[in-house]
């Protein structure tokens, strides 16, 4: 296994201390391999424009584009906003329609929320559309994720076990690619 394969993981979350940070950054706590790097801040963005896109482009675009395109694969771990993915995760993606660094690369998407379907649906679609590679294998909708915490702030057991399956077989699938 290549141990220098870096996977990008990008919370979608508006909350600094989100549930969505918390269950990623416990299940890493395994060393299970790859080197992984947390993208937690998409508020330092600007707010996407189109005229900014190839020319001009802020420099906090340029370092995520540069992020997302080294990465040999990228997690999301977002919650679900009023039916829809976070605005600071959509506006991420817009920066990135005019780039191919989604082109190919492999995504694995975590929703977890209070309820999270429109949420899912719409980040797979927007990421299909950016032509990112994915398979129901490295996809998990988690729902009532406030929940599923332990009173001591641990991710109960069950959920645990499920999100670790899943970054521990993504991790594994980025690193048998050339």
């Amino acid at each position: 296994m290549d141990y220098g394969k870096k996977i990008l993981v990008i919370i979608g979350s508006a909350t600094q201390h989100s549930s969505n940070r918390k269950l990623i950054e416990q299940v890493l706590e395994k060393n299970i391999g790859n080197h992984f790097h947390i993208y937690n801040d998409l508020s330092v963005l600007p707010h996407f424009d189109t005229s900014l896109t190839d020319s001009d482009t802020p420099e906090e675009v340029v370092k995520i584009r540069q992020e997302i395109n080294n990465a040999a694969g990228i997690i999301f771990s977002t919650p679900e906003y009023i039916f829809s993915i976070p605005g600071r995760l959509k506006n991420v993606l817009e920066w990135c329609v005019s780039t191919t660094v989604f082109s190919d690369k492999p995504v694995a998407v975590i929703t977890a929320s209070a309820n999270g379907e429109k949420g899912h649906e719409e980040l797979l679609l927007i990421l299909k559309t950016l032509g990112a590679r994915m398979d129901d294998q490295h996809q998990l909708l988690i729902k009532g994720i406030k929940g599923k915490f332990e009173p001591n702030g641990s991710v109960e057991s069950n959920t645990f076990a499920r999100v670790l399956q899943l970054v521990t077989d993504f991790s594994e699938s980025v690193s048998s690619l050339k």
